[in-house]
């Protein structure tokens, strides 16, 4: 850690604790954690707004959203100004808080790419907000999670895709052989607010905070300098949303689940399982009306299907039936997005060192396969190991450009002369190339390796 870091995290601590002690006066007794409660008195839900100004709870928060990091919001405050800010202006911002006053500004519109194509639009609270947001999700998460479903998965604490995977793995191998994959469109910008009010109003009665939360979700959105009224939705970016997507979808888990349903959910992704075709097609025309007249959501008719398993992706991830049952593999268009970027950061290794190339090569395929790792498929990785290498081959051989230059380095390399000069007077293109005996020859396995070539092989081996 940096000194710099060090010292902003004493100085974070010193204002939360001491310079705006006066601001937590008389809420101590307001610590007691609330994970784990089966039920809750009408005065703790009435009260909810002292838990999340709880001192404790506010550090954890801006701790987050810091460690998060992300851009500033309309008001340009970066995420490293706003502890200076907070130390003279949060008392004010408590009080408004704890009035029922406190009003948030809109979320700035920004557009990020999606793994399918496509752009997808997120809403960037303001620092602030981001803080308030977060302490908030803190105290109802404890509260709500223990709450919701076995079979929901996404967002959730303790819980992952890859379980999410596995639960839909173990369906198959049980015989439910057929896959109700549904996609709610644009789910994120749809949720009716109303309703959504109803379902918080349920569990918290806290009026204070009902009142933040409906401010939170009127914001509205800056968009190219104009503000447009939010009337739906729960905006993609702040920390707030995916917990409320969560619970509006608890409804479809009980409903489901009710019905004796086998299904997966993580987020707007919900697959059921069935055991036959027929029973596929009858389960999704119920469904899609239960979600339309209940949920006033609309599934998505190019991206559901009522299929064999094999035929879906989830997450990422498919299956094939091996010998002792469905086995987990990498589905084929996450498999051609991770191409893609490789074939970026390779060709983009022109005007660079390729030890920059390598590193940041190295760096992608790291979180890659520390999440597609999990697939049962290892021979599948060692092709993109060997594919990767032929990669890295081609663009040293790019990089040295010249016949001359091409010919030094092989020769260097231990390269046979005559073979070098064959190679460097090949009219044969550089994919061609880097296939060739003298390029693996002068460019092993093991000195890619020793360049800090990570292994997708050997990364899957660590999970």
């Amino acid at each position: 850690m940096s000194g710099r870091r060090q010292k902003n995290q004493k100085q974070l601590a010193f204002w939360f604790a001491g310079a705006s002690e006066a601001c937590f006066d008389g809420q101590e007794g307001t610590g007691t954690p609330v994970a784990g409660r089966e039920a809750e008195s009408p005065a703790e839900n009435q009260r909810v707004m002292e838990e999340v100004c709880e001192r404790e709870n506010l550090i954890e928060a801006l701790k987050r959203v810091r460690a998060n990091d992300g851009g500033p919001g309309v008001d340009g405050m970066t995420v490293d100004q706003l502890p200076g800010y907070l130390k003279g202006h949060w008392p004010a911002i408590r009080e408004q808080l704890m009035r029922g006053t406190y009003e948030p500004m809109p979320v700035k519109r920004v557009e990020i790419e999606k793994q399918e194509g496509g752009m997808r639009k997120l809403g960037v609270p303001t620092v602030l907000d981001r803080c308030i947001q977060q302490a908030v999700q803190q105290v109802l998460q404890q509260k709500w999670d223990p709450t919701f479903s076995d079979s929901s998965y996404g967002f959730r604490p303790g819980r992952s895709q890859q379980e999410a995977v596995a639960q839909a793995q173990k369906y198959v191998a049980e015989g439910y052989g057929w896959c109700v994959d549904l996609d709610l469109e644009k789910f994120f910008d749809r949720v009716n607010h109303d309703k959504l009010m109803g379902q918080i109003a349920k569990r918290v009665q806290d009026k204070r905070l009902l009142k933040l939360i409906r401010a939170i979700l009127n914001a509205g959105v800056m968009e190219n300098g104009l503000e447009i009224p939010s009337e739906e939705g729960t905006p993609q970016g702040g920390p707030l949303s995916p917990l409320l997507s969560n619970l509006v979808l608890d409804e479809l888990d009980r409903e489901l689940a009710a019905r004796g349903h086998r299904f997966v959910r993580y987020a707007d992704d919900c697959n059921i399982y069935v055991r036959s075709e027929r029973a596929g097609q009858r389960v999704m025309a119920s469904v899609k009306r239960f979600i339309a007249s209940q949920l006033k959501l609309k599934v998505n008719e190019a991206k559901s299907a009522v299929a064999k398993p094999q035929e879906r992706k989830f997450l990422g991830f498919s299956f094939y039936t091996g010998k002792k049952g469905p086995k987990r593999r990498i589905a084929p268009k996450a498999l051609e997005k991770f191409k893609e970027r490789i074939r970026e950061i390779t060709l983009g290794s022109r005007g660079r060192s390729m030890k920059q190339t390598i590193e940041e090569l190295s760096r992608y395929v790291r979180g890659w396969v520390a999440y597609f790792g999990f697939c049962e498929t290892p021979w599948v990785l060692e092709d993109l190991d060997s594919w990767i290498r032929r990669r890295i081959r081609c663009a040293f051989w790019q990089q040295w450009k010249t016949s001359r230059k091409r010919y030094a380095e092989l020769v260097k390399r231990g390269v046979k002369p005559e073979m070098a000069k064959n190679m460097a007077g090949s009219n044969q293109g550089p994919w061609h190339l880097s296939l060739s005996q003298a390029m693996s020859f002068a460019l092993p396995n093991a000195e890619l390796a020793s360049l800090g070539l990570f292994s997708l092989a050997a990364g899957r081996k660590l999970n």
